[in-house]
């Protein structure tokens, strides 16, 4: 019954320039819903009601909280488009109620951690791989750009003369971030031994461009070896950046480094640091009593 019609949901998703991500996000969660259905013994979409999709978000299998959010917004647009295509004459997955998902403190490196690593790098940085490494993760802890971001970087993004890096972020926009002097002193040396001007700029040892899983790989080992208790990943990464920048900087520049269309987005990465408010409550007026 669903078949035909989230395949020509889907086609007017990539029409309508849904993100490559949002689409797969898409076909996942209503290959779910298919599935859902067909357990329900429901022939026809007139039959499916709103308990129905309350179920399927809900009680469907074992999903994370996340999942169960992605479910919503999933059922929201298909029945959006079924709606528009008059295939039912009601939206009744418009007011699904999106899950709570509690707010947690982001973990980040201390300055102490993340020069820990800096260290580590910068002693292996005597090969062309080497260097590679050193530079992801200056990029990742000075400007917290999305691992995404740093795998599309190509050679022409990178003006060392003015300092300069074009990214481009979430959703295909571009943007110029302002380079720190180390890093364009690393980038200039490593620009150097490549010996061209196109092309990906951070490629793997069979000279393709480097993927996700390879830099989760670096970071595992990087841990390993210097007893690093912390999981090493790229967004641990963003939220260094994001906190220390914080500190001196405030949350408006923050956002702008991050590329955050909305404030709150930020907030969430920007939280209260330990060392602010130790410095507070030295100052408190009652502390001395």
């Amino acid at each position: 019954m669903l078949n035909s019609k989230v395949d020509s949901f889907l086609h007017y998703c990539q029409v309508s320039n849904f993100s490559d991500k949002s689409i797969e996000s898409l076909s996942a969660r209503l290959k779910e819903f298919k599935e859902f259905i067909s357990s329900c013994s429901i022939e026809s979409l007139q039959e499916i009601t709103y308990q129905h999709l309350l179920r399927f978000v809900a009680d469907f299998g074992s999903a994370s909280v996340h999942i169960k959010k992605a479910r919503v917004w999933a059922l929201q647009q298909f029945f959006h488009f079924l709606k528009l295509e008059g295939l039912i004459d009601v939206n009744s997955a418009k007011d699904l109620p999106y899950p709570k998902i509690e707010k947690t403190v982001p973990q980040y490196l201390r300055i102490d951690e993340y020069n820990q690593i800096l260290h580590y790098f910068s002693a292996k940085a005597d090969s062309l791989v080497g260097l590679r490494n050193l530079i992801i993760i200056m990029i990742l802890g000075f400007l917290g750009l999305r691992i995404s971001s740093v795998i599309s970087l190509n050679m022409d993004d990178v003006d060392v003369v003015c300092g300069l890096l074009r990214v481009v972020e979430k959703g295909g926009r571009k943007r110029a971030l302002i380079l720190p002097g180390i890093l364009c002193t690393c980038l200039r040396q490593y620009l150097g031994a490549l010996g061209q001007r196109q092309g990906a700029l951070f490629l793997s040892k069979r000279n393709r461009r480097i993927s996700a899983r390879t830099l989760q790989d670096i970071f595992h080992q990087a841990a390993c070896d210097r007893g690093i208790e912390k999981h090493l990943h790229a967004h641990l990464f963003r939220h260094t950046a994001a906190t220390h920048l914080n500190k001196v900087a405030g949350t408006d520049i923050t956002q702008d480094v991050l590329g955050h269309d909305w404030r709150k987005n930020t907030e969430r990465y920007t939280h209260l640091n330990p060392d602010q408010y130790a410095v507070y409550m030295k100052k408190h007026p009652y502390m001395d009593l």
